[in-house]
């Protein structure tokens, strides 16, 4: 496979419409079909998951209904196998906590004329001061 020249579009799109899913309560299962059954990957707050399956029962699992975002950088590059690779900076604030910079990085791997998310690394930008 070659280089993807569209990885830039490809990038900020899946970004926009993964963070739209997320974001909204109600649509959030809806991110199972961005992920595959065995060969995804996430890594949410140094947790390791392994497969749709269990990463959607993480991801269902959180418990804030509210969520505002702010989107601060999107990079992407794209990758040898025809996959593209994004890095996301940005602002959070869930319900009522204080807002909170986080850091996201996607390889999406291209399967037949689509992608799915085969990594997915997710970090709030929290530091102890002490």
């Amino acid at each position: 496979m070659a280089l993807n020249a569209q990885y830039e579009a490809i990038g900020k799109g899946f970004v926009q419409q993964y963070y739209a899913l997320f974001d909204d309560p109600t649509q959030r299962p809806n991110l199972v079909n961005m992920y595959n059954v065995e060969l995804s990957f996430m890594t949410f707050e140094g947790v390791q998951i392994q497969g749709a399956p269990k990463i959607m029962e993480k991801l269902n699992g959180l418990t804030f209904q509210k969520i505002n975002r702010i989107i601060t950088a999107v990079d992407s590059q794209p990758m040898f196998d025809g996959g593209v690779l994004i890095n996301v900076l940005g602002r959070l604030q869930a319900d009522e906590d204080p807002p909170h910079a986080f850091s996201q990085v996607f390889v999406l791997k291209p399967l037949g004329s689509s992608f799915f998310v085969q990594h997915d690394i997710f970090r709030l930008g929290i530091h102890d001061s002490a």
